[in-house]
């Protein structure tokens, strides 16, 4: 009988062990829901993502997304997310199966990282403004996760279906041209690295290198002065293709440079020529030849000296530009991705960039009137100038030597404030 009463008492005492730790564990968890917010009293199972292309810009649009509760709304305006926060919960990105390999399309589908871009909730909606024009050719997918919230949201199973957005294509019958070539300076430098070709439509891939010629003073061909790549370099538009230069022509001491000689040498003058024979993604010849004639300089092995860069501060509460000046010209496609205006505490600036004077100016032109408080410029150190030399490190540095690069820095900041009127 004893034992039955201590066995009696132990299941007591086991019994009440447990209701008490039933009892800690559901507040532990009602504290964890009060801490994370109380749940919308009713949850949509999808939210509407539409594009809305901007009247007088056809090449910008801005991405809605409408159905949010009210406390999703509160939470979207809370201040302090970061870029990659943002964009766990709103993503845009790049989408694109018209890559070509030897002339043909492929089913090949690209997904890039989240293209940059502003965040703003407006009249109960989260809004999302690209930070560059839009391409055409190129499909964009915006996705909306309200799990990227966090706290009560992480328990949701819920997002919505990617929208799809792509411009229109150009007016059939409009030949293509080569609208730009950069660098667009007169003189180059003699190791230069690489040029950028532009087009107004996408072109078509494969065997690219028969329409492209360097040639000198006489009218002859340099004899391969391009690294040939099997995989082109194209945006996934199929509007702009990087050229390259062979390293193996400006590096000093391989063996190309001693059997072959430079590509291209100070003092004498060059034309960059592209063939009008090149047809684009219709099959439809270019509507003529480009020509870009340059005179060569004598080689750039110095990286850029953030030191010698000038910046001019914009009006407070005016739309004017903001002008950041170099000594020498930079790398046109990298000076538009890799310098960036945020303000606390990391949030992007919206506005468009642009670079003139032959790359030696970087305009920024901001979508709203300038705030007073601290800005920043972030210029990533992997930007270039025409040589291939980064902030910290010139091109020509061994990768297999242990160097030290005077920089370590992701990134370089350029504090400004917008003056008072």
């Amino acid at each position: 009988m004893r034992t039955r009463r201590l066995g009696g008492q132990v299941i007591a005492k086991w019994a009440a062990a447990v209701v008490v730790l039933i009892a800690s564990t559901t507040i532990s968890m009602e504290l964890r829901a009060a801490a994370s917010g109380p749940p919308p009293s009713k949850f949509p199972a999808e939210f509407p993502i539409r594009w809305v292309v901007d009247p007088t810009k056809s090449n910008r649009a801005t991405v809605v997304v409408s159905g949010l509760t009210p406390e999703m709304v509160r939470d979207l305006e809370k201040p302090g997310r970061t870029l990659d926060q943002w964009a766990k919960i709103l993503a845009v990105r790049m989408f694109s199966d018209r890559l070509f390999e030897n002339g043909a399309p492929t089913e090949r589908r690209v997904f890039d990282p989240p293209i940059l871009g502003s965040y703003r909730v407006e009249k109960g909606t989260l809004c999302f403004d690209p930070q560059f024009p839009l391409d055409r050719g190129v499909r964009y997918l915006a996705s909306f996760r309200p799990d990227g919230l966090g706290g009560f949201y992480h328990t949701l199973d819920t997002s919505s279906s990617p929208a799809s957005f792509q411009l229109p294509d150009a007016p059939p019958g409009t030949p293509t041209v080569v609208r730009q070539v950069y660098p667009s300076a007169d003189v180059l430098p003699e190791n230069l690295l690489k040029f950028y070709l532009h087009f107004s439509a996408p072109m078509r891939g494969g065997d690219i290198y028969r329409h492209i010629h360097l040639r000198n003073e006489a009218g002859k061909d340099i004899e391969l002065p391009f690294l040939e790549l099997g995989e082109e370099l194209w945006n996934p538009a199929m509007t702009r293709l990087t050229l390259f230069i062979d390293p193996g022509r400006i590096k000093r001491e391989v063996k190309p440079l001693e059997e072959i000689g430079p590509a291209l040498e100070a003092g004498k003058r060059y034309t960059l020529v592209i063939d009008r024979a090149w047809t684009d993604a219709n099959g439809q010849p270019l509507k003529e030849s480009f020509r870009k004639p340059f005179k060569v300089g004598p080689p750039d092995r110095d990286p850029p000296d953030v030191k010698l860069w000038k910046l001019q501060p914009p009006q407070r509460g005016s739309s004017k530009p903001l002008v950041l000046s170099f000594p020498k010209p930079m790398d046109h496609a990298l000076a538009q991705r890799m310098i960036r205006v945020v303000v606390p505490p990391g949030e992007l600036v919206a506005g468009e960039a642009v670079l003139e004077d032959q790359e030696r100016r970087w305009i920024f032109t901001p979508a709203q009137p300038w705030k007073a408080g601290p800005h920043t410029v972030l210029v990533q150190t992997t930007i270039e100038d025409l040589a291939g030399n980064n902030i910290g490190k010139a091109f020509e540095v061994d990768l297999f030597e242990n160097v030290q690069r005077g920089l370590t820095n992701l990134t370089v900041k350029l504090p400004f404030e917008p003056k008072a009127d």
